[in-house]
């Protein structure tokens, strides 16, 4: 069985309500992407929590999957006709069946994050059986070793653990960076997050893994302070938490925090500076990840 697809581009404003309008009129699903990806032009989306949500993309590529029997030209048509704009130029194409699981699988291989740390998704076999191998499936909660700034921390980890150390990670989503701390050798590694989705794939992923993490909700009580803290969030938050993740850091502690850019380095600094010696460690893709020590003592 075969499937048709339409593909088009709209400007943004009519994104939304097309779509809308798309599913309402039998789409299969609307999938919406930035028109200019892969090109100069390119202007990635993502937002602070607090900040005014960011705009759309100036022209968007959309792709829609109908039912084989759909007529592609009517239902784009009357899509458009109910935002009140013309049907824009289209291309339909046949979209074969075919083994979907085992296409999202070769989508994801193995990750190399340093000389000997991997990251190993449950049906690939570890390309370096010496290495420590984490297995993780792609799913809801963030943190799959595809991202910058998870691969930061991961090497952050790997250069600051050094044996039975207790470590906390602060914004956890899939439970990788305390998996990887537990394995790269520290004695207790406890993991904290705001989504509850996340809390239960960190755990599953932690038992996959054969080790001994704790997690829980951000609002619990996050218990004693630890020699190592890791939080992989973005910039406002990072600001907005100084004081808790200064609290959850023991004197002479260390701390790394990432999910900032360049430019934000230096305001995220100023908010720890109180607490911490920090700076820039080290910068990939774009990203920044910044690493400091706590103080001895508490400011006067």
């Amino acid at each position: 069985m075969s499937w048709l697809s339409i593909h088009f581009e709209l400007e943004e404003r009519f994104v939304e309500p097309v779509s809308e309008a798309l599913l309402a009129a039998g789409a299969l699903s609307v999938d919406v992407a930035d028109a200019e990806a892969g090109l100069p032009g390119e202007r990635p989306l993502f937002g602070e929590p607090g900040a005014a949500p960011p705009a759309g993309w100036q022209r968007s590529r959309i792709r829609v999957l109908l039912d084989p029997e759909a007529d592609p030209a009517a239902v784009l048509g009357a899509a458009c006709a109910h935002v009140g704009i013309p049907a824009p130029p289209h291309k339909v194409e046949r979209v074969p069946e075919q083994d979907w699981v085992r296409a999202t699988q070769e989508q994801f291989a193995p990750i190399r994050v340093s000389q000997r740390l991997w990251i190993v998704p449950s049906w690939h076999r570890p390309p370096d059986s010496a290495a420590i191998n984490i297995v993780l499936d792609p799913g809801l909660a963030f943190g799959t070793g595809g991202h910058p700034t998870t691969r930061l921390c991961l090497r952050w980890l790997e250069r600051t653990v050094r044996g039975g150390e207790s470590v906390i990670d602060y914004g956890c989503g899939s439970g990788v960076l305390a998996i990887a701390a537990l394995k790269l050798g520290a004695a207790r590694a406890t993991g904290v997050d705001i989504d509850e989705q996340a809390l239960l794939a960190a755990r599953r992923n932690a038992m996959q893994n054969q080790v001994d993490a704790g997690f829980h909700g951000a609002a619990e009580e996050t218990g004693e302070s630890a020699q190592i803290v890791v939080a992989n969030i973005l910039a406002h938050p990072l600001i907005v938490l100084a004081p808790v993740l200064a609290r959850l850091t023991r004197p002479g502690g260390r701390l790394a925090l990432a999910g900032l850019l360049p430019p934000q380095a230096e305001e995220v600094c100023a908010a720890y500076h109180t607490w911490f010696d920090i700076g820039i460690e080290e910068e990939d893709e774009g990203w920044t990840l910044l690493s400091g020590i706590r103080g001895k003592s508490e400011p006067a």
